[in-house]
């Protein structure tokens, strides 16, 4: 009876272990109660949180940190219950067997035919209704093609299927507009403070001179190739990835002792 399993009705975050602590704990903690409240529904207790990381992450040093907010158990019908009594999840998993090299020599992508709907009111929203996402991911099973990127029904490029875009055009970069759709990740917030938000067309993507991929496992990946064309890994991208890395490595500091 959970509204979680039954309509999608609720939110998540993913995070990433290091030495022992996740990271960007208050970004994430920030964008939890950010997605709640755009669903209505109440956010859990952030110290609660934090105490059941504790007891998941005890002796692990690399992990994957998932949270699970649902609007909780609720009878036949769409409508929600009042008052909610939500559902929190937290899960730990292994860390994915990526390669090194992708975050140093780039991947390659394609461009998904699944395209994401336009609803603003979701738009930014890490909920739990992620068939769009199922459903891209499901269109290849090529170990190569490392990410596939998404454009909305009016065919503006918005995202990868688990990964937010970013372009570089005469050492200027640029980030998709998310108000329509999307997915805004905390990853994506440390460097579209320094971006341009645009809309961005599949044309000005294919004429970019550099092109990466950000999520908070993993962190920065250069596109070297999108369905066969090639592009550089050229040194915005790099001073971002440099930067992010350090980033990264500071803000365990944040989590709870």
């Amino acid at each position: 009876m959970d509204r979680g399993l039954a309509y999608g009705d609720g939110v998540f975050r993913t995070m990433a272990v290091s030495n022992g602590k996740p990271e960007f704990w208050l970004k994430h903690m920030a964008k939890l109660t950010a997605d709640c409240a755009a669903l209505g529904i109440p956010a859990p207790d952030a110290a609660a949180l934090a105490d059941d990381a504790r007891q998941l992450l005890q002796g692990e040093s690399q992990a994957v940190l998932k949270i699970i907010v649902t609007r909780g158990l609720g009878g036949r019908g769409y409508k929600p219950p009042d008052p909610a009594t939500p559902t929190r999840i937290v899960m730990r998993a292994h860390w994915p067997a990526y390669r090194p090299e992708m975050a140093t020599e780039g991947v390659a992508v394609r461009l998904c035919d699944t395209r994401l709907g336009l609803q603003p009111r979701l738009a930014g929203v890490k909920h739990l209704n992620r068939l769009e996402q199922v459903l891209a991911r499901d269109e290849w099973s090529d170990p190569a093609i490392a990410e596939g990127l998404m454009r909305d029904s009016d065919g503006r490029v918005i995202e990868g299927v688990m990964s937010n875009v970013f372009m570089v055009k005469d050492g200027e970069v640029m980030t998709p507009d998310l108000t329509r759709c999307g997915v805004a990740g905390v990853m994506r917030g440390l460097i579209a403070e320094s971006a341009r938000v645009v809309d961005l067309t599949l044309s000005e993507l294919r004429g970019a001179d550099e092109l990466f991929l950000t999520n908070s496992l993993i962190g920065l990946w250069p596109v070297r190739q999108l369905d066969g064309q090639a592009y550089a890994v050229g040194p915005v991208t790099q001073r971002w990835a440099a930067s992010l890395a350090k980033l990264r490595a500071t803000s365990r500091d944040e989590f709870p002792a």
